[in-house]
Parts: structure tokens; C-alpha cells; sequence
């Protein structure tokens, strides 16, 4: 058994109800009170996803996954499928498994699977990663003066909608944050 603040994204978590994969999670110190953890999961059968508070002094039951390497091959009606480099084994995960993340994969790119009991159940995708600008419109002399930080729309590649800064133009490379799906800095 563990203690609710060893808790993080992508580990797995057993209770009476199953295995919970923890998509998202926020550690929580009060000025006044105790510290939790406040956690959205997903059950690994049968997809639900619920969203539960852990007082640090309870106790949680992690359980052991592997981290492995594996190549984006392809998207298909089944889902989508990686190969491990090592034994060239492919695997395959649902939309539903891989989620929003899904928009980021590119083919042949490398990413961190957690598989558990052989079967894959969540990717790890680069923190920031770069895309080119397909469309974006173009800035027009004299509309920034109300202020520097304005933004406009822009399609990058894997027809992802981000905003950006009015200086960035069709054909430029961005950075993207692939946590918050926002623009980082030009590439």
C-alpha cells in the first residue's frame, strides 16, 4: 500500500471495482485542513471514468506496470497500433484508450506505452512537441496596437486548431504543449 501523494499521471491504481488508469491529478495543501489529492481515473474494463479524493491519510493500492518503448505504425477502424522495437510485437489500443492524444501521433514516431498484464493501456507523448502551420490568416499591419497579446486561429499539421500569436505565418513551425494543447514558442 502506498500513500495518496506517490500518485501521478499514467499509474495505475486497484480497488474493489478494478483497475483505475489516473488520467489527471492535482495535489492539493489547504491553508487550513489536511492535504489531499484530488484524481480523475479511468477504469481500465470498462472505460468509466470518475473523479475521487484522496485524504494523504489514506492508503492506495498502486500496481506495477511496464514502460516500454514502442513506434506509432498506423490508425485504423480497430484503433491504433504500435510496434515494440525489440520484439516487433504489435499492440493495439482503442480511440477511446488513447483519447485526445490521439491527434499528436505521427507515424514512426516513438513513444513511452504502460502496458499492464501484456496489454497496452496508456501512451506518454512528448511534453512539447513541433508542427508545422498549414492555415493560418494573415496579420495585417497596424492590429496590434490595442495590445501585444493578441491571437488568431491556426490549423497545424494532424488538422489540430491552436491559437497563436499574430506574428506566426502558413508554413512556420510551432510548439506545441501536447498537455494543454496550447502554442509554446516558435520552433
Amino acid at each position: 500500500m502506498a500513500s495518496p501523494s506517490d500518485i501521478k499521471k499514467n499509474i495505475v491504481l486497484r480497488d474493489a471495482q478494478g483497475l483505475w488508469i489516473v488520467v489527471d491529478f492535482q495535489h492539493v495543501n489547504p491553508g487550513k485542513g489536511a492535504a489531499f489529492v484530488r484524481t480523475r481515473m479511468k477504469n481500465i474494463q470498462s472505460g468509466k471514468v470518475l473523479e475521487t479524493t484522496f485524504k494523504t491519510s489514506e492508503s492506495v493500492d498502486i500496481v506495477e506496470v511496464e514502460h516500454r518503448r514502442m513506434q506509432y505504425l498506423y490508425h485504423d477502424a480497430t484503433g491504433y497500433t504500435f510496434m515494440d522495437q525489440g520484439t516487433y510485437e504489435q499492440a493495439t489500443m482503442s480511440d477511446d484508450d488513447v483519447g485526445d492524444q490521439g491527434r499528436y501521433l505521427r507515424e514512426g514516431m516513438e513513444i513511452q506505452v504502460s502496458t499492464f498484464e501484456e496489454r497496452p493501456i496508456a501512451i506518454e507523448l512528448p511534453r512539447k512537441m513541433t508542427f508545422k502551420v498549414i492555415e493560418t490568416a494573415e496579420a495585417v499591419a497596424g492590429n496590434t496596437a490595442s495590445g501585444g497579446n493578441m491571437n488568431k486561429e491556426a490549423v497545424v499539421e494532424g488538422g489540430i486548431h491552436i491559437r497563436v500569436p499574430l506574428f506566426i505565418k502558413q508554413g512556420e513551425e510551432v510548439i506545441i504543449n501536447t498537455e494543454s494543447g496550447e502554442y509554446v514558442e516558435r520552433a
